[in-house]
C-alpha cells in the first residue's frame, strides 16, 4: 500500500509541476498577444522573433507541446483512478456540500480546454508551418498582426467560441492553479497570499484573452 500511495503522490506532483509550467506559458502568451492591442509594431517584432528563433522553435515549442499532452493525459489518469478508488457508490451524494462545482468538474473543463488547444494548434500553428515550410513563403516580419486580426475580424462565431473557451479555462484555473501549490506542499504563512494571487491570475489572464478577441472583433467591423 505504501508503494501505491507514493506512486499516487508522484503522479499528483507531476501533474502540479506540469500545470505550473503551462501557467508560465499562458502568462507569456498573454503578454505577447496583449501587445497587439497597444502596439501592432511591437507585436510583429516579438512574434517574428518567436517564429524564427531556433531555440524557441526547435527546443521550447516541442517541450511546450509535450507539457500540454502530459498534463492532460495525467489529468485523465488521476480522474479514472480517483473514481475507481471511491469503490462504494452512495445512494445520495451531495457534491456541492463537500466541494465547489469547479473542483468536481476539472476533467470536464480540462477536456474542453484541451479541445480548444487542439483547435488553436490547428488554427495558428499548422498554418504557420505550412506558410514557412510547405509554401516556402519569403520571410515577412510584418505579417503577424494582420494575420491575427483576420482571425477575429468579421467572425463572431470564432470570437464567441474563443471567448467561451477562455471562460472555461478560467474555471479550470480557479481550482487547479491553487491546488498545484497545495500538492507541492506549500502550506505556510504565505498560503493566503498565494490563494489571492492564483485567484486573481485565474480571472485576469483568461479574461484578458477574451478582451483581446472582442477588441479586435469590434475594432475591425
Amino acid at each position: 500500500m505504501a508503494g501505491i500511495s507514493k506512486t499516487s503522490i508522484a503522479r499528483k506532483v507531476a501533474m502540479a509541476l506540469s500545470g505550473l509550467f503551462l501557467v508560465l506559458f499562458l502568462a507569456q502568451h498573454f503578454t505577447i498577444n496583449f501587445t497587439s492591442v497597444v502596439s501592432p509594431s511591437t507585436f510583429n517584432e516579438i512574434s517574428h522573433f518567436m517564429g524564427t528563433n531556433f531555440v524557441v522553435q526547435a527546443i521550447l515549442q516541442p517541450i511546450l507541446i509535450a507539457g500540454v499532452v502530459f498534463h492532460f493525459v495525467m489529468g485523465f489518469v488521476l480522474d479514472i483512478r480517483n473514481r475507481k478508488a471511491r469503490g462504494v457508490k452512495y445512494n445520495k451524494f451531495n457534491g456541492q456540500a463537500n466541494s465547489p462545482w469547479v473542483s468536481r468538474n476539472m476533467i470536464l473543463s480540462g477536456s474542453v480546454v484541451l479541445a480548444f488547444l487542439g483547435l488553436h494548434f490547428y488554427d495558428f500553428w499548422i498554418p504557420e508551418l505550412i506558410h514557412k515550410y510547405v509554401e516556402t513563403n519569403p520571410d515577412d516580419p510584418f505579417r503577424y498582426y494582420d494575420e491575427t486580426i483576420a482571425k477575429f475580424a468579421g467572425n463572431p462565431i470564432r470570437t464567441g467560441l474563443y471567448s467561451i473557451s477562455f471562460v472555461l479555462l478560467m474555471l479550470h484555473l480557479l481550482h487547479g492553479f491553487a491546488s498545484s501549490f497545495q500538492t507541492m506542499g506549500v502550506n505556510n504563512k504565505y498560503s493566503s497570499g498565494i490563494k489571492i494571487f492564483t485567484k486573481a491570475f485565474a480571472i485576469v489572464i483568461p479574461m484578458g484573452f477574451v478582451f483581446i478577441a472582442i477588441f479586435h472583433y469590434f475594432n475591425n467591423l
